[in-house]
């Protein structure tokens, strides 16, 4: 996806927001810099090295507190700046049941 490729409003934010993108198994944790972000991802500054990262799945985390997540994937890198896919959360889609299975 080129930076310009956009299917959702993005709101950009003058001096960024303090994140933090941490491994999804937690054997790494970056400090970054939010700089825009829509319903479907965002684009941060990273600080620090990218080198030995694994960068295909990752949370970013919003809060102080780490109360407030999302889980990423990358989309596109320059230098330290990434462009990033919040993936869609299964939790709390409903499961048919055995019996409802059953029924069809």
């Amino acid at each position: 996806m080129a930076y310009g490729d956009r299917k959702s409003l993005r709101v950009t934010f003058t001096r960024g927001i303090d994140v933090a993108m941490v491994a999804i198994d937690g054997t790494w944790q970056r400090p970054a810099t939010l700089v825009d972000v829509s319903d479907s991802g965002a684009r941060i500054i990273v600080d620090g090295s990218l080198e030995r990262l694994q960068l295909n799945e990752f949370f970013l985390v919003l809060s102080r507190q780490g109360v407030v997540y999302r889980r990423c994937e990358l989309v596109r890198v320059n230098q330290n700046e990434l462009g990033i896919r919040f993936l869609k959360s299964e939790v709390g889609t409903k499961r048919r049941s055995s019996r409802e299975k059953e029924r069809q």
